[in-house]
């Protein structure tokens, strides 16, 4: 979504964000009974707090939307605590968890006897320095029959650490990790500590989408625009680690194959949307400006050159600073103050219904769960859940039973569902 909107395009998006008044939480018609009825334009934005800047949105409804009250009764539960810094979480089919450490390690929950296996064995040593170590996980589409697992790490080796893609087997008895082999390492290498981006799922094709951090460092960040780094990017790739046919720059001498979109600071969050089956990310901004983006293929999402946030030391980023150009993408949705959103889903269980095809992006910084409401590919409503837990929450996914579950940097795993 640029800022030349056409007139039709914007007269969709106020028509969606108008629309709210007579749609329930989930964006449906009124008389769609599969929701539950609700009126968000009488819910003020949920954030109270001033913003770091007077920057202007490009568009009506691209932050500070109007709030919205989940009706039905829910609760989150702790299930287990005593993980070291959890990152990333995938289920396996016996309904147990697998996830991932920061410090480097994979363990197995079961949240039925409530146990937290030991570290898995065979896995390759992460870099724990700063934001590195053991991030996002899942599972081979296939993994009934292949019991394959894919995983983002920092990978150090001489000169410093980077993101790179590893797969194993997980082995019958659940102890350990067979064969693991580094599939793809997004390079170039950088000696620093921040800014891995790290997660990691895949698409209905059997292909990988695996997303870079650009490393923070002002040296790095304006790799996030050059297409021959694989930093600041969202990836496409093969069980193999090798570029998938079709990519947006295929055959370009100038550009890495495998890369789907450029221009991200640090994707922590990547999502399918259920409907239309789009690719949704979260992503870091600086001090204001963490955004949210419809992904779509050979798109500049703007980093550095354009952003709604400051350095967190308070100047502005740029000279002069601009917050909208013309071939740079827009986000669908931006916070300032920021969210510091990490993993994300989509909601579609039945189990709270009006919650379906909702988007749950869990906040660190922020301590609390953000429910957003998507009508039209627009923002039309947002509800912080677990707001009053106080934790950082790093991952979420929906569970076989329509559960949520979420990990906290404290260590917890929680259950998010209906009383």
């Amino acid at each position: 979504m640029k800022k030349h909107f056409s007139n039709a395009l914007f007269l969709a998006a106020a028509t969606a964000f108008a629309s709210c008044s007579g749609a329930n939480s989930n964006g449906h018609d009124p008389k769609d009974t599969t929701g539950t009825v609700q009126d968000t334009t009488k819910l003020p934005p949920v954030e109270k707090n001033k913003a770091n800047t007077d920057y202007k949105p490009a568009f009506e409804g691209q932050t500070r939307i109007a709030g919205v009250k989940t009706n039905t009764a829910y609760e989150g539960t702790v299930v287990v605590e005593g993980l070291k810094a959890p990152w990333g979480i995938t289920e396996l089919p016996n309904g147990k968890f697998l996830i991932t450490e920061r410090e480097g390690s994979m363990k197995i929950v079961d949240p039925a006897t409530k146990a937290i296996s030991e570290p898995l064995s065979g896995v390759p040593k992460a870099d724990p320095q700063g934001q590195g170590g053991m991030l996002g996980i899942t599972l081979d589409p296939d993994f009934a029959s292949n019991r394959m697992v894919y995983w983002v790490f920092a990978e150090p080796v001489k000169g410093g650490n980077h993101t790179a893609v590893a797969k194993g087997k997980l082995s019958e008895d659940e102890k350990s990790i067979e064969g693991a082999t580094v599939i793809y390492q997004a390079l170039p290498t950088y000696n620093g500590k921040l800014h891995y981006g790290g997660r990691i799922l895949f698409d209905k094709s059997g292909n990988l989408f695996v997303s870079t951090g650009e490393r923070s460092d002002l040296e790095t960040r304006p790799q996030a625009q050059d297409l021959n780094s694989a930093l600041g990017k969202i990836l496409r790739i093969t069980k193999d680690g090798k570029a998938v046919a079709g990519n947006p720059f295929e055959g370009r001498s100038d550009a890495k194959p495998e890369i789907y979109s450029y221009g991200h600071r640090n994707t922590q969050g990547l999502a399918f949307n259920p409907v239309t089956g789009d690719l949704w990310n979260s992503e870091f901004g600086p001090r204001g400006g963490d955004e949210i983006n419809l992904v779509q293929p050979g798109k500049n999402y703007g980093w550095p050159t354009i952003t709604y946030g400051i350095e967190y030391a308070g100047p502005a980023i740029g000279t002069p600073p601009i917050q909208q150009k013309e071939g740079l993408e827009q986000p669908v949705y931006y916070w300032d103050p920021v969210l510091s959103p990490s993993g994300m889903i989509f909601y579609t269980g039945s189990n709270v219904p009006e919650w379906n095809n909702n988007l749950f992006i869990t906040g660190l910084s922020s301590t609390h769960i953000a429910r957003l409401v998507i009508d039209n590919n627009k923002v039309v409503g947002e509800e912080r859940i677990l707001a009053d837990k106080g934790e950082r929450f790093r991952d979420i996914i929906q569970s076989k039973s329509g559960a949520i579950y979420t990990i906290t940097d404290g260590g917890k795993l929680y259950k998010i569902d209906k009383k």
